[in-house]
């Protein structure tokens, strides 16, 4: 098994290491996504209607749900696989930006899942608002060689289209919903309508060629609607779809709930992860109660709770009444790195320091961080810090004993102190918590590394659990776009839960 980032710096992709063969798979030409472009960010606006004007995605998903039970999808949307007891399947999230950092993970995903029965595609299918034509490039070509089912719930990127396009790739080619009366004017409702964001006409011309790249019979997967349930095996698998902000309507609140009951052994996966960045977000669901409440009653048997929408991994293992529910980020398989060195020490439901697990590392993220700013600004003497001097400053910020060691030659000196605080390394959690925010949004939206990081290492990654019995056994893989881990992807992670 090769070195992975907690064992050595090169195992972290870092040094001077052959790039991978995952150009040869990646098209011609190649849009390159900048979210720093205006055009890109007004295309991406309805969030920000819905936070606005009030969120329309309850409404429409039921219009949707409505449909497709109309046209026999079963009325449990659960989907009933033939698995064998022992049996392996796929987790990878917010994938969808069609450029190299989301095909340097495809090597590696076909490798440690060439024997997967199927795989879950966790938030974010396709950026930056979910066209119909950008399926081609950025689902179809890039997992033409994965040779099962692909599931999928939406992320809120899926949701910008009114969720039309990945209606038709996921559930059946699901014709569009027919148009609704326009809203009353000079209403909330109303300025919504008149400024919302929807698909061109012509969109979608090219589906048809597109879906020949997964067209073997062993490829085919057809799902109930954006939210659904899979038995298989001894375990039930459980999707929701959490929309354009992170909540979700009373209707999918009340069938979460049935098909939670028993004493199955289940796995939540959810566009909106429930702990992330040090911090609870138990995901309200309208009308009452949240979809945490779901995960930690007894009697629903949850022992693990995946979201995507963060591009990065963490994972919680949180002690829910004497039981561990293993709660888990596993958003890196494509998109631009959301940062890990903004995270504060780690203190939450008793989940500590020692039990938290991230990747990538946080001083590679400080480190990745600094060398991206130090080129955007023409500072790189500055700005750029060694993997070392990363880890060294962010172990004395955090009080705490770094994964890595660093060696004895690393001095932090003010420079890389400055540094650090200019990049919102994570700190003391009370004095960080007042501005997690605006750190996140200044630090991995407004100046994202999306557009920039065209090079190795690019910090993705995916899971793979491992189905008996007895336990699921989950595995984090890293993807850094060097042949190295490209041949043998390093494990970051690795977690046995029981299934008992």
């Amino acid at each position: 098994m090769s070195d992975s980032s907690r064992d050595t710096a090169e195992g972290a992709g870092w040094g001077a290491t052959e790039r991978g063969a995952y150009q040869q798979l990646m098209p011609a030409e190649v849009e390159k996504l900048s979210w720093l472009n205006p055009r890109t960010l007004w295309a991406a606006r309805n969030g920000i209607l819905a936070s606005w004007f009030g969120d329309p995605t309850g409404r429409t998903r039921g219009r949707w749900a409505a449909q497709q039970a109309a046209a026999g999808a079963p009325a449990d949307k659960v989907i009933r696989r033939d698995d064998p007891e022992r049996f392996s399947f796929m987790v990878i999230g917010d994938t969808g930006e069609g450029d190299a950092p989301q095909y340097a993970v495809v090597p590696g995903f076909l490798k440690a899942g060439q024997d997967t029965r199927f795989t879950v595609l966790a938030s974010d299918v396709i950026y930056p608002v979910g066209g119909a034509d950008d399926y081609n490039g950025k689902f179809f070509r890039p997992y033409q060689d994965y040779r099962a089912p692909i599931y999928a719930i939406p992320g809120n990127h899926d949701w910008y289209e009114d969720l039309g396009a990945f209606m038709r790739v996921f559930c059946d080619d699901a014709p569009p919903l027919p148009a609704e009366p326009a809203p009353r004017p000079l209403t909330r409702a109303w300025l919504r309508h008149l400024l919302w964001h929807r698909p061109r006409p012509a969109d979608g011309q090219h589906l048809d060629e597109a879906r020949k790249l997964r067209s073997s019979p062993d490829q085919q997967a057809v799902q109930p609607g954006p939210y659904w349930a899979i038995d298989a095996g001894p375990v039930r698998i459980i999707g929701i779809d959490t929309g354009l902000l992170g909540t979700i309507d009373a209707e999918q609140g009340a069938w979460l709930r049935e098909v939670s009951q028993g004493s199955r052994p289940k796995i939540l996966v959810t566009g909106s992860p429930l702990y992330v960045d040090g911090e609870h977000h138990p995901c309200p669901i309208e009308g009452g109660g949240t979809v945490d409440d779901v995960v930690r009653d007894p009697g629903h048997h949850y022992v693990a709770a995946i979201g995507g929408d963060i591009h990065n991994y963490q994972r919680y293992p949180v002690d829910v009444d004497g039981r561990t529910v293993q709660y888990v980020v596993s958003g890196g398989g494509g998109a631009f790195m959301h940062a890990t060195h903004t995270i504060p020490r780690v203190s939450v439901a008793n989940v500590g320091e020692q039990d938290f697990r991230c990747y990538p590392l946080r001083g590679d993220s400080l480190a990745f961080y600094s060398r991206l700013y130090g080129r955007r600004l023409r500072l790189r003497r500055f700005f750029t810090l060694t993997e070392a001097e990363a880890t060294a400053v962010l172990a004395e910020r955090l009080g705490i004993t770094p994964v890595r060691a660093t060696g004895p030659s690393v001095r932090v000196t003010r420079r890389i102190r400055l540094v650090a605080s200019l990049l919102g390394a994570g700190g003391d959690p009370d004095r960080t918590s007042r501005f997690r925010l605006p750190v996140r949004k200044i630090y991995t939206q407004l100046f994202s590394p999306g557009s920039a990081t065209y090079s190795p290492p690019f910090f993705k990654c995916f899971l793979r659990l491992d189905v008996t019995p007895e336990t699921v056994r989950l595995r984090c893989f890293a993807a850094t776009g060097n042949r190295a881990q490209e041949a043998d992807p390093p494990v970051e992670d690795d977690v046995v839960i029981p299934l008992a």
